[in-house]
């Protein structure tokens, strides 16, 4: 009898506070959920590092480094002008009308926020199954997106983008922040855009 295949090792590994683990091997696996956002925003020739908190079940904490593309850095907005729970909509890292996003203070602590309270966040607007629009669903409580109004899906906002209910299968792409002064940065995208191949494709057909 032929021996079973073994999964394919794609590379990727995540380096948390408990060492690296191995590739990717099930959904309930939590590193695989950010081993698989890696593979989904690498593929650009130069590639970056950015150390994540991410919430773990049962409530607990880790750090997690990973590996994301090279995105342009790109101020939207300021620290002292935003008010929890009224969003500001911006576009990156294109022009385009399927890099629309939201940014949000949402008055709690949530995975990847920045600020004095760690609660300021943004992800893309548009849902990840079949690509309906999102803005005007972002709430700062309970911190979720949705419903879709496709197919009802709702993300959480507090933990990446997770789905919580509905039909997606990947979560709500979230925009990377830094605070630099009062400046708000976008520095990447943790997620495939809806409608993208390769979130470093200019959509215009420009290149990166």
């Amino acid at each position: 009898m032929p021996e079973p295949k073994r999964p394919v090792d794609d590379g990727l590994r995540v380096e948390s506070d408990h060492g690296t683990s191995d590739p990717a091997c099930g959904a309930t696996d939590p590193n695989w959920l950010v081993s698989r956002r890696a593979f989904l925003i690498s593929g650009a020739a130069a590639v970056a590092y950015v150390t994540i908190p991410v919430r773990l079940p049962g409530g607990g904490i880790t750090t997690v480094r990973a590996e994301v593309a090279n995105y342009p850095r790109q101020r939207i907005g300021r620290l002292s002008t935003l008010r929890t729970g009224e969003p500001v909509a911006f576009k990156y890292p294109w022009d385009d009308i399927q890099a629309e996003n939201i940014l949000i203070k949402l008055g709690h602590e949530a995975g990847g926020g920045i600020g004095p309270d760690d609660d300021i966040v943004a992800f893309n607007s548009w849902c990840t199954h079949q690509g309906g629009p999102l803005a005007g669903t972002f709430r700062s409580d309970p911190g979720t997106a949705g419903p879709c109004p496709l197919h009802w899906t709702t993300f959480d906002l507090t933990r990446h983008g997770m789905v919580v209910s509905g039909h997606a299968t990947q979560g709500l792409p979230q925009i990377l922040l830094e605070a630099e002064g009062d400046d708000i940065i976008a520095t990447g995208v943790m997620g495939l855009i809806f409608g993208y191949q390769d979130n470093r494709v200019d959509p215009a057909g420009k290149g990166a």
